[in-house]
């Protein structure tokens, strides 16, 4: 159920360490399959990388099991949260996780920008990734001597501007309170789910027991690009493709979905639009 982001880089670090890539299986309804995890994991495994939550199928994983299973076997695991950051409140400590990370943008902050958290154990091991001002303590001709964490790792001038963006956007979202965001993006999920399970020829793609706003559909005989394209004339967005996630698509024996995904700014109202441009969809494609 991996994005590409948390798949590439990995494929990429294969081929340069000749090491090798498992996968955990999923079920139908878009769940791990945690029995299967424990015969993946074994003391060779470097490292367990898993999204936190499905940006195709809206499954939200069970992290705190996950990774109990990795530590118990000193196994460090990264968890790819650019889909959980704006809908749920993330305590690192009380996952116990040994990395998080998330884009900007996806807490409705500026883009080219983002958050990687790491424990400082494994920080302090890490040798910098990139070379400039503010990551040196010291520069000799012989040796340089690198910065105290976090500036090891932030090489050259920042994005000032874009750091500014995303502390207003994490207020922002803070203030609200994540309490308050969750509680009103899943009563729009399942207003949405219950509607859309309604029409003649709809199928939902991932019924997780645990979702957040993500609701990914297909229709009898309709490509979904053609359902992106007649309910933005209704007004209504919706991302159609693979999003990034051609292995779902794959699992699923489908070329692409359409997907609605719910924010702090979504209201009962969409959902009422985006029923009736759903019925036109029918009415268009009616044979």
């Amino acid at each position: 159920m991996e994005h590409h982001s948390n798949i590439v880089p990995w494929q990429m670090l294969c081929e340069r360490k000749k090491a090798h890539l498992k996968i955990i299986p999923m079920n139908q309804k878009g769940e791990i399959e945690l029995d299967k995890l424990d015969q993946l994991l074994s003391p060779k495994t470097k490292l367990l990388s898993i999204i936190h939550v499905s940006n195709a199928l809206g499954t939200l994983n069970p992290l705190k099991e996950i990774i109990a299973k990795a530590h118990a076997l000193h196994i460090p695991v990264l968890i790819d949260g650019a889909q959980s950051a704006p809908h749920l409140k993330i305590d690192v400590q009380q996952l116990d996780c040994d990395f998080f990370t998330f884009s900007s943008h996806k807490v409705y902050g500026p883009t080219g920008i983002g958050v990687l958290y790491g424990k400082k154990h494994w920080l302090e091991a890490m040798p910098p990734y990139q070379g400039g001002g503010d990551m040196i303590s010291k520069v000799t001709f012989t040796e340089t001597l690198y910065n105290d964490l976090p500036y090891k790792f932030e090489a050259g001038t920042p994005p000032i501007g874009s750091v500014i963006g995303l502390k207003a956007a994490l207020e922002y979202l803070q203030n609200l309170g994540f309490n308050a965001i969750a509680e009103h993006e899943s009563r729009l999920l399942n207003e949405a789910t219950e509607a859309l399970l309604k029409i003649p020829g709809l199928q939902i793609i991932g019924s997780a027991k645990n979702k957040v706003g993500v609701i990914s559909f297909i229709m009898d005989g309709i490509h979904p690009h053609d359902i992106g394209t007649i309910v933005d004339q209704y007004g209504v967005a919706l991302r159609s493709g693979h999003h990034c996630a051609m292995p779902v698509m794959d699992f699923f024996k489908i070329p692409a979905t359409a997907r609605i995904s719910f924010g702090i700014y979504n209201t009962s109202e969409d959902i009422d639009q985006l029923i009736k441009a759903l019925y036109e969809v029918k009415r268009v494609f009616k044979k």
